[in-house]
C-alpha cells in the first residue's frame, strides 16, 4: 500500500475511534456539548470549519481516483479475455491490481460516509444538549406558574376582578408553558432516534470493514505463498 493510502486508511481508523467514542453511553451529551463549546474549540471554529471542507475534497479526489482505477483494470480484464491471455502470472497481477483499485475504492468511501457522519453526530450531540437545556427551561417554568396559580387561588384579594384576570394570565402561561415542555420533549426524542439510526449504519459499515479487511488477509496470504 503507498504512503497516502496508508495515511487514508489510519484516518479512516482514527474516524472509526471517534465514532465510538462519541457513541459511548456514559458520557452524557452536555458533557460533548461543554467540549465542544469551550473556549480553544470556538476559537478555531472558522479554521475547523476549513479543514473540514479542505479534507472532503482531498477524499473525493481520492475517491474518484479509485474509481478510475477501477474502471482501468476492469478494462484491461475484459481485454485480456477477449484477446485469449492465458498466463498465470499476468492474470494474477491483473486481479491482483484491480483487488488493489477496489480496497482503496472503499477506503475512501468509507473514510469520506464516515467524515460526514462525525459532522452530522457532533452537531445532533449539540441540538441535544440544547433542547434539553429549553426542556428543563420550559419545565420549570411551568412548575413555577402552577405554584403561583396556586397560591393566587388559595390567598383571598381585595379586588376579585383583578385576581381573576391575574389568575387567567397564569393559567395561560402555564398551558404554553406544558406545550413548550411536550415539544422540546418531542424534539429529543426525534434527536434520539436519528442517533441510533446513525449508530445502525455505523454497525453496518463496519460490517463491511470487517469483510474487506478478511479478502486483504487472504490476498496477502496469497502473495505470500507465491513468493
Amino acid at each position: 500500500m503507498s504512503i497516502h493510502w496508508t495515511l487514508i486508511a489510519g484516518f479512516l481508523y482514527a474516524e472509526i475511534g471517534v465514532i465510538l467514542l462519541l457513541l459511548v453511553p456514559f458520557i452524557s451529551t452536555r458533557m460533548w456539548n461543554k467540549v465542544f463549546k469551550s473556549r480553544f474549540l470556538r476559537g478555531l471554529e472558522s479554521q475547523l470549519i476549513y479543514y473540514f471542507y479542505v479534507l472532503v475534497a482531498i477524499l473525493i479526489l481520492f475517491f474518484l481516483d479509485a474509481i478510475r482505477e477501477m474502471q482501468k483494470y476492469s478494462s484491461e480484464e475484459q481485454h485480456s479475455k477477449t484477446v485469449g491471455m492465458s498466463h498465470l502470472d499476468t492474470q494474477m497481477q491483473m486481479h491482483m491490481r484491480l483487488f488493489r483499485a477496489q480496497r482503496n475504492f472503499y477506503i475512501a468511501g468509507f473514510a469520506l460516509f464516515l467524515f460526514l457522519v462525525i459532522k452530522k453526530l457532533v452537531s445532533l450531540i449539540s441540538a441535544n444538549a440544547g433542547l434539553q437545556v429549553a426542556k428543563e427551561a420550559a419545565i420549570k417554568q411551568a412548575e413555577s406558574a402552577s405554584r403561583a396559580a396556586e397560591s393566587l387561588m388559595t390567598t383571598p384579594s381585595v379586588d376579585e376582578s383583578t385576581d381573576i384576570a391575574d389568575i387567567k394570565d397564569l393559567t395561560e402561561a402555564l398551558e404554553k408553558a406544558k406545550k413548550e415542555a411536550v415539544t422540546a420533549k418531542k424534539d429529543v426524542a426525534s434527536m434520539k432516534s436519528q442517533s441510533e439510526s446513525l449508530a445502525k449504519e455505523f454497525d453496518r459499515l463496519m460490517g463491511e470493514k470487517d469483510q474487506l479487511e478478511r479478502k486483504v488477509n487472504i490476498m496477502g496470504s496469497g502473495e505470500k505463498k507465491d513468493d
